[in-house]
């Protein structure tokens, strides 16, 4: 398989929550790198393409596109015109 990452992405197996549409949802972090992540969740389908990431107990939302996903498993192109936005 050819590896088309730009950057390598890191495992950390952490909680995260997706926001969308004044909903959440919650998923784990895999794998992440400065340009994206792998985030699972129970139902894929049910996730739009465009989100927030919230990480590190909330302190740090990211804006970010689904890429590509599977049944349980969404890959995010993290919005690099926004920097990550540490939270209150």
């Amino acid at each position: 398989m050819i590896e088309r990452r730009t950057t390598p992405r890191h495992e950390v197996h952490r909680t995260g929550t997706i926001e969308f549409a004044g909903r959440t949802v919650n998923c784990t972090i895999r794998n992440i790198s400065p340009m994206g992540a792998a985030l699972e969740v129970a139902r894929a389908c049910s996730i739009p393409h465009e989100i927030t990431l919230l990480m590190a107990d909330g302190h740090l939302r990211q804006h970010c596109y689904v890429i590509w996903r599977k049944p349980t498993c969404v890959g995010v192109t993290f919005d690099r015109l926004s920097e990550p936005d540490l939270g209150s």
